[in-house]
């Protein structure tokens, strides 16, 4: 994958993830994403690999991306789902031709066809969206504690109570923060 963009922000919810191509959305937003090619670079590590991606393409995985993400902030707040988010991902969703293995260590992994196109991919992801929007999965929809991020993360946490979407970037910048803010309140403390 090129440095010249910024890294992936993967988690174990692929629908989650998705959304999370786009960061700092209330701040100075960060499309990890940005060109066809780079797709294809998400879609790989996501295990959703396929050879190609249009302009066109890029364009209905953000379409896709922005009403997962309407969505999933909607049911994190308990407020009624957007239909016109709900319409999109339910129609992406029939869209896609992938089918569902179970790997010899018991985990369900998407295994897309040799001719597999984005659409099939945004398929799966769409599904993985409606499985989490549903709350069929353990766990539940979050929105993070950063100001300038607000992206909806999947809380599995034993308690339940995770605050961030990411600890290695939204919650050390809020700890650090917070640490900065502590040490100009009482210069001599953090001797």
């Amino acid at each position: 994958m090129s440095a010249r963009f910024p890294d992936f922000r993967l988690g174990k919810v692929l629908a989650t993830s998705f959304t999370g191509t786009l960061s700092e959305r209330r701040g100075d937003a960060v499309e990890r994403i940005p060109t066809p090619n780079r797709l294809v670079d998400w879609l790989a590590v996501s295990g959703l690999a396929v050879e190609s991606c249009t302009t066109d393409q890029l364009e209905r995985a953000k379409e896709l991306r922005e009403a997962i993400h309407a969505a999933a902030t909607a049911a994190a707040r308990r407020d009624p789902l957007p239909a016109s988010a709900v319409q999109i991902i339910n129609d992406y969703s029939a869209q896609g031709r992938a089918a569902a293995a179970l790997t010899p260590e018991g985990i369900r992994q998407w295994r897309l066809g040799s001719a597999s196109s984005v659409e099939d991919a945004l398929g799966v992801i769409a599904a993985d969206a409606i499985s989490v929007i549903a709350g069929e999965r353990d766990g539940k929809l979050a929105l993070c504690a950063s100001p300038t991020c607000q992206a909806a993360f999947f809380d599995t946490s034993q308690s339940r109570t995770r605050r961030w979407c990411d600890m290695n970037t939204c919650g050390n910048r809020q700890k650090k923060a917070r640490f900065n803010a502590h040490k100009h309140e009482n210069p001599g403390a953090a001797k």
